[in-house]
């Protein structure tokens, strides 16, 4: 196997936004046990939508995102999208996703770094990307880690009134 990070290109937005569905599936059903039935569904009323159209949006806005395409056999199967700003001389990785069969792999840290690399190259002095602390988002958070992020735990509180 060997893995190539290239930019995405047209014809990567189908297979990239049917990876992110698969990828994503268990961190939703993790926030619907956490945060039960009622909270959740306000949030994410149908999350599958919410993630097409993010991925679709960020794969079509070459201006104001970057997205790298992880690819073995020339087929993705993950994708780092992330935007600069160069006032602020700050980037941000946006989403990551790979494939659950290539998950655990290096693939997400290997992806970080050459989006590091790449804002680093564009003048960038800081980094800074979000996840869960949730158990579903355990890999995110050591593929971050691997890639030099230091986290910061946050709580968020939802209540339904």
């Amino acid at each position: 196997m060997e893995l190539r990070i290239r930019p995405v290109t047209v014809g990567d937005v189908k297979p990239l936004v049917e990876l992110t569905l698969q990828a994503f599936a268990p961190n939703f059903e993790s926030f619907r046990e956490i945060l039960g039935p009622a909270i959740y569904r306000h949030i994410w009323p149908d999350w599958q939508t919410g993630q097409r159209s993010a991925v679709e949006a960020m794969c079509a806005d070459r201006v104001k995102y970057d997205v790298l395409v992880a690819e073995v056999d020339q087929r993705p199967i993950g994708f780092a999208a992330y935007t600069v700003d160069s006032k602020r001389k700050t980037g941000e990785i946006q989403l990551i996703a790979v494939h659950p069969e290539r998950q655990k792999h290096g693939i997400a840290t290997e992806l970080c770094r050459h989006a590091l690399r790449a804002m680093e190259a564009r003048g960038m002095t800081f980094a800074r990307v979000e996840t869960g602390a949730d158990p579903s988002h355990a890999a995110a958070r050591r593929a971050y880690e691997k890639a030099g992020f230091v986290g910061l735990p946050l709580v968020r509180y939802f209540k339904t009134l």
